[in-house]
């Protein structure tokens, strides 16, 4: 079958039609042509997206994929939907399972039931057996089978001596090691940052230093093992400053911040809303505008969903009691393109969303060219609407953006056999 996708604006910096209108001809999932005026035969399915725009498709990092285990929480078909959705066609996926991955067979299971879906799964293997933080998983067997980094996920590796073992193992196959830093003999307990509105609710606080010490200690150990460090998920200043100084100073680490993180701030929580109980928390606007400057200047190399799927039973409950995390594949375009447009022109989103999650995991990166396998997000930065109810295709609802108003919406994907655009689908196969 022929596709011709008429009048996308292209998102790509190397290309000598960035930023220019044209069209794409698509064939069998191989590009032909790219070029304006293309003219369709009569065997060509023809969609003109005027005022879209197109980009290589974009990558989630870190997302909570619930299969096994959780999946009445989220399995890897619903997961699947939601990242199509928000414009992923690529998940790198927690080892927050159960079992957790944490040895090849969990990372074969992954890949094997993922495999017919049209989203590529990347697993991230267990740093440690069970993410427990005792001794360190078979990382080595993992690595062969397919996963492409390693993190204990949203338990943070608290003892130093298993960190340093871990980025020293890794080197032997040039593998990278995710942290997400806190402290937890600080945040023990912690609903919330530790600041004015945790305050004036009564609510133990999360104090910005749990964050900051373990980045710190995790930037040293980088330098001394001269080993690849990627900061998940950072909320401070003060981890920004210090993430800058790093790379400044040569040391091989990367960091990424969550979307709500960008956006929100900790007031959001004053009147005991469970979903925007998220971690690492919503901190201060000075945090907020240091997160916005580091993503700006490149400190920060992209954005996460932080994708965290609970069940009811978990999530709406007394604030105290209610699970940390929000779904987010589907809204973290729109919350991008609506709230931080002044921030992330479009090279700069695309950059964030598609190219830097691949050059850091050594994934491989696709060109809108001809004879290149077609792996495109269509988007369109301009189009209002409305999150509702019937836009949530993840198993679970915990999200605080319904009814929210927004700007910017992906229009469809194309990948593998795959082709959604305008909610129509249909196969190359």
């Amino acid at each position: 079958m022929n596709l011709l996708l008429k009048n996308l604006q292209i998102v790509e910096p190397e290309n000598p039609l960035n930023g220019q209108v044209a069209d794409i001809l698509i064939q069998n999932g191989i590009i032909q042509r790219v070029k304006k005026g293309i003219r369709a035969n009569k065997d060509t399915k023809k969609i003109d997206l005027k005022g879209a725009q197109v980009s290589i498709a974009w990558v989630d990092v870190g997302t909570q994929i619930g299969e096994p285990g959780f999946e009445h929480r989220e399995d890897i078909a619903s997961v699947s939907e939601a990242a199509l959705r928000g414009g992923y066609t690529s998940i790198i996926s927690q080892p927050n399972t159960a079992p957790v991955v944490h040895s090849k067979s969990e990372v074969q299971y992954i890949i094997r039931n993922s495999a017919d879906l049209p989203v590529d799964f990347y697993p991230i293997g267990a740093v440690s057996q069970g993410c427990t933080g005792g001794d360190l998983a078979e990382m080595y067997d993992m690595h062969q089978a397919g996963a492409i980094a390693f993190s204990d996920g949203w338990h943070s590796i608290q003892n130093a001596g298993l960190m340093m073992r871990a980025l020293q193992y890794v080197k032997a196959f040039d593998g990278i090691v995710i942290n997400q830093p806190n402290d937890e003999s600080i945040t023990r307990d912690g609903q919330m940052h530790d600041g004015y509105w945790s305050t004036m609710m009564g609510t133990r606080g999360i104090p910005y230093i749990a964050e900051v010490l373990m980045v710190k200690r995790d930037i040293n150990l980088a330098e001394y093992t001269d080993s690849k460090l990627h900061i998940g998920n950072i909320s401070t200043a003060e981890s920004v400053d210090l993430v800058r100084q790093a790379k400044k100073d040569g040391i091989p680490v990367t960091c990424s911040v969550p979307i709500a993180n960008l956006i929100f701030e900790d007031k959001e929580l004053s009147d005991f809303d469970e979903n925007f109980k998220v971690f690492p928390p919503l901190r201060t606007e000075s945090d907020k505008k240091a997160l916005q400057k580091g993503l700006k200047d490149g400190t920060i190399d992209f954005i996460a969903s932080n994708h965290v799927p609970w069940d009811s039973e978990a999530k709406n409950l007394e604030f105290a009691y209610s699970n940390f995390g929000m779904i987010a594949l589907e809204t973290s375009y729109a919350l991008a393109n609506t709230y931080l447009s002044k921030i992330l022109k479009n090279e700069l989103l695309v950059e964030k969303f598609a190219y830097r999650p691949r050059q850091i995991f050594n994934l491989p990166v696709p060109k809108i060219e001809a004879g290149q396998i077609a792996n495109l997000t269509i988007f369109d930065p301009n189009e209002e609407w409305s999150f509702s109810k019937d836009d949530i295709t993840s198993k679970s609802k915990n999200t605080p953006f319904l009814n929210y108003k927004f700007k910017g919406r992906v229009k469809g994907i194309v990948h593998k056999d795959f082709v959604r655009i305008f909610e129509q689908e249909f196969s190359f196969a």
